[in-house]
C-alpha cells in the first residue's frame, strides 16, 4: 500500500499565482506559463464552532466575512460584529468572527458545519425553509435610468483586475444611481463576490439602498436573497435569472435585470424602479 502524498500548502499569499502547463495544439505541444486563480478552503468560526467551510479566493476575506454574516441573517447589523481575525494555516484559512454570545449559542443549534463547494450559497443548509427563506422587503424608493444600468455593467469588465490575469473569476460591484461603480470585488464563487461587495459597503458606512448591484454571473435565488437582505433595490446580471429568483425579486420589491449586454437587457421585476429615457 503506497503512502498518500501530502497536500501542498493551500494558503497562498496572493489570490493569483503563476503556474506552468503544457499547451496542446493539434499533435504538437509546448511549455506555457501564466496566472491561475488560487482557491482555498476558508472556515468561518463563530464562538468556538465552525459554522461553514467554503472554497474561496484568498482576498478581501474580512469583507467576505462581514457580507456573509449579514446576508445569511447571522446578525442584522454590521455593528454587532465585534471583530474579525484571519489566521492562515497549512491546510486553509480560518476566519474568526466575533458576535454576541447569544448569536453564537443560536448558531450552535444549526448544524451547518459542512464543506461547501466553490461559491455554493446553499451548501450545508439542512431545511428547505432555511434555504428558500422569505426575502426581506426592500423599502428603498430608488429609481434608476436604464442607461445607468448599461453603463455600470459595461464598466465592470475594465475593473476586473484579477480576472484579467486568470480569466476564472466572477465579479460583483455596487454602483450609484447614475451607474458609477464605487466598489468591485472578485472571487471564484459568485456568491462570495457578492458578499464581499456588501461587506465592503457596510464596513465603509455606505448605504446599499442608494444604488444597485451588478454581477457577472447568473442571478440565482441566493443572489436575490442576499441583495434583498442588504436592502439593495436593483440587481443586474449579465446572464439569466432562475424562475425562483424572479419570484423572490418580485416579492421583495426589487428590480431584477438579466442578460444585460451592451445597451440591451431583460427586465423581469420592478419595472417601477427602472426609467427609460428615449433619445431625442
Amino acid at each position: 500500500m503506497t503512502d498518500q502524498p501530502a497536500l501542498p500548502p493551500l494558503t497562498a499569499a496572493r489570490p493569483v499565482g503563476a503556474h506552468v502547463w503544457t499547451r496542446l495544439d493539434g499533435d504538437a505541444s509546448a511549455r506555457a506559463e501564466g496566472p491561475i486563480v488560487e482557491e482555498v478552503p476558508v472556515a468561518f468560526v463563530y464562538g468556538a464552532r465552525t459554522h461553514v467551510v467554503m472554497m474561496a479566493t484568498p482576498a478581501d476575506l474580512e469583507d467576505l466575512a462581514v457580507g456573509f454574516t449579514i446576508t445569511e441573517g447571522i446578525v442584522e447589523r454590521a455593528s454587532e460584529i465585534t471583530g474579525i481575525a484571519v489566521e492562515r494555516h497549512a491546510a486553509g484559512i480560518e476566519v474568526r468572527i466575533g458576535v454576541p454570545a447569544s448569536v453564537a449559542e443560536r448558531l450552535a443549534t444549526r448544524a451547518r458545519a459542512l464543506p461547501a463547494r466553490t461559491g455554493c450559497g446553499l451548501c450545508g443548509v439542512e431545511a428547505i425553509a432555511d434555504a428558500v427563506r422569505a426575502p426581506r422587503l426592500v423599502a428603498s424608493p430608488l429609481v434608476v435610468e436604464a442607461g445607468a444600468v448599461y453603463a455600470a455593467v459595461r464598466a465592470l469588465g475594465s475593473r476586473q483586475e484579477l480576472n484579467r490575469e486568470a480569466h476564472a473569476l466572477h465579479a460583483a460591484a455596487f454602483a450609484r444611481a447614475d451607474g458609477e461603480l464605487v466598489c468591485v470585488r472578485e472571487d471564484v464563487g459568485r456568491h462570495n463576490a457578492l458578499d464581499k461587495v456588501i461587506g465592503a459597503l457596510l464596513r465603509a458606512g455606505d448605504h446599499p439602498a442608494l444604488g444597485m448591484l451588478v454581477v457577472t454571473s447568473r442571478a440565482s435565488v441566493e443572489m436575490v436573497q442576499k441583495a434583498a437582505a442588504a436592502g439593495v433595490p436593483v440587481l443586474a446580471a449579465v446572464s439569466r435569472p432562475t424562475a425562483l429568483a424572479i419570484r423572490m425579486a418580485g416579492a421583495s420589491g426589487m428590480a431584477l435585470l438579466g442578460l444585460v449586454r451592451g445597451d440591451t437587457a431583460n427586465l423581469y421585476t420592478g419595472a417601477q424602479r427602472v426609467r427609460l429615457v428615449p433619445h431625442s
